[in-house]
């Protein structure tokens, strides 16, 4: 039987297989289940104001393609309603755009159908490992270290969290998905590189099939209200004309 206590895990999933042999393995690892099939009705219980400390949700796992409102419209309305919990978005392998739509709507992680259900879980751990040093995150108690990373990168009053992905600015903190701040380390490690879109979409978001790398720009342009003073006139976040971009700390 699943402790009352254990982690709820929201499924949005229409197809009806899949989602009940996902409902069997997560209740197998000891996860509580949530499961929703229609896009419409998942968005208005994840908004919902009030959800009882029983029904606090850890995390999301939501399909992409839905009847009714689309995994990209669901996490897009989360994330505009300042809800934080961790999404992992699952794809079309065919349709490599999906993922970028996903990553720029706001999702934490993703896989592409067909998956390994191993695999699923992993990165599901790794999600509600992040949530929980995010909440142990106190001054007095700060989060666990990653291992061989920098947890911090301060430039220009700014600070990257990378522990508790957040981005501390004067007078703002900025809550960033797992994708953002994945993508601002793998930046600020190369400093002064110019780096491609293809590397960005291979070495950062794991998309190894021919797409549009111009999809990244949008993404691109989000990253630069966080990091930039005047957003449209980046001196941080450059763009590197029919390349890509480069990170400048003091340009």
């Amino acid at each position: 039987m699943t402790e009352p206590t254990a982690p709820l895990i929201v499924l949005v999933e229409d197809e009806e297989h899949l989602a009940q042999g996902l409902l069997f393995n997560l209740q197998a690892e000891g996860y509580r289940t949530h499961h929703e099939s229609d896009g419409d009705a998942a968005l208005a219980y994840l908004l919902a104001e009030k959800h009882t400390p029983e029904e606090h949700i850890a995390a999301i796992i939501l399909d992409g393609m839905l009847p009714g409102a689309d995994g990209f419209t669901i996490v897009r309305a989360l994330r505009e309603a300042h809800h934080y919990t961790p999404v992992l978005m699952l794809t079309a392998r065919s349709r490599p755009e999906e993922v970028l739509e996903g990553i720029e709507a706001g999702a934490d992680d993703y896989l592409a159908k067909p998956f390994d259900l191993n695999i699923l879980l992993v990165r599901l751990k790794s999600l509600l490992r992040r949530t929980a040093w995010q909440n142990a995150a106190t001054p007095e108690t700060p989060p666990p270290a990653i291992v061989d990373q920098t947890d911090e990168y301060a430039f220009n009053h700014r600070t990257i969290r990378f522990d508790t992905l957040e981005l501390i600015a004067p007078n703002r903190i900025t809550h960033l998905t797992l994708m953002e701040a994945d993508l601002l380390r793998y930046l600020t490690e190369r400093e002064g590189q110019i780096v491609s879109r293809s590397a960005i979409l291979e070495d950062v978001w794991r998309v190894h099939e021919d797409t549009d790398t111009r999809a990244i720009d949008n993404f691109i342009v989000r990253l630069r209200r966080y990091i930039e003073d005047d957003p449209a006139d980046p001196q941080h976040l450059v763009t590197v004309r029919g390349v890509g971009y480069r990170f400048l700390a003091n340009p």
